[in-house]
């Protein structure tokens, strides 16, 4: 059973909420981004398979080697993507994924969850494993995917997870999956996802200059029930980081692994 959520302590009429995307992997900052705020939200992505910038660092090294990982990220610099899907779909059949692979995952796991300040909301990115997150639950964390709670008097719906691309990472579902969460959350104030609202502008990357997937479900979402904010992460690098739509500000509130800088916001 999910344990009632621990409520922010509001600070005179406002709730100070910091926010954040794609930890992938940086607990150091994770553990700080709570530092002035009522309470934090985690909109998913918390491993990290590998690091563009530091190429020793994530699973994918830890399973196969640094000099696999440079060969890999190299590839895909080159977009030479299909040599790049061959060369790690080779390297894939050399382990297993409920040993080795799964082994990697629940040590960034303990390590990430120790991390988060208390309270916190989290939902699922496309890269998490949502059957290990139990395993690592605490009191103070509410984790929420396809459903509402209520925070600093607003009610926040939170959809967690991905849709199915060639990528294939672990929580990717299809979009009649992914529209009947964001259908079960009704009415919301505040609409919380890992992927951004079919948007060209939200879902284009501007480093990997390809266009990351969104959802039309929270699009249309957006348009029907009109929250007040509308967050989400996913896109790195985005070519835009928020827009207004309708009575909506939807805001991409960043790469965390890189800024190590939480989104704020008061309501």
């Amino acid at each position: 059973m999910q344990p009632q959520p621990m409520q922010p302590q509001r600070r005179g009429d406002r709730t100070r909420i910091h926010l954040v995307s794609d930890v992938h992997g940086n607990s150091e900052a994770l553990a700080r981004a709570g530092d002035g705020a009522d309470a934090l939200i985690c909109l998913g992505d918390l491993l990290l398979f590998i690091d563009y910038r530091d190429h020793s660092r994530g699973i994918f090294p830890d399973l196969f080697g640094t000099e696999a990982a440079t060969r890999m990220i190299g590839l895909k610099t080159a977009r030479r993507f299909a040599e790049a899907r061959e060369f790690v779909q080779g390297l894939w059949t050399t382990v297993d994924w409920d040993t080795d692979v799964e082994a990697a995952v629940r040590r960034q796991y303990k390590q990430l969850f120790a991390a988060f300040p208390t309270p916190a909301y989290a939902t699922y990115g496309n890269v998490d494993v949502p059957r290990l997150w139990a395993e690592y639950d605490r009191r103070g964390l509410t984790v929420l995917d396809g459903e509402t709670t209520e925070i600093g008097g607003l009610r926040v719906g939170f959809v967690g997870g991905g849709l199915r691309t060639p990528m294939n990472t672990p929580y990717e579902i299809s979009e009649e999956e992914y529209a009947a969460k964001v259908e079960a959350l009704g009415d919301v104030d505040v609409l919380c996802s890992h992927i951004p609202p079919e948007v060209p502008e939200l879902c284009y990357d501007t480093v990997a200059r390809r266009f990351e997937r969104g959802s039309r479900a929270l699009l249309e979402m957006i348009h029907r029930v009109r929250p007040r904010y509308a967050f989400f992460g996913h896109v790195h690098q985005p070519l835009a980081r928020r827009m207004r739509i309708g009575a909506t500000e939807c805001v991409n509130v960043g790469h965390f692994m890189s800024s190590g800088r939480p989104f704020a916001v008061e309501w």
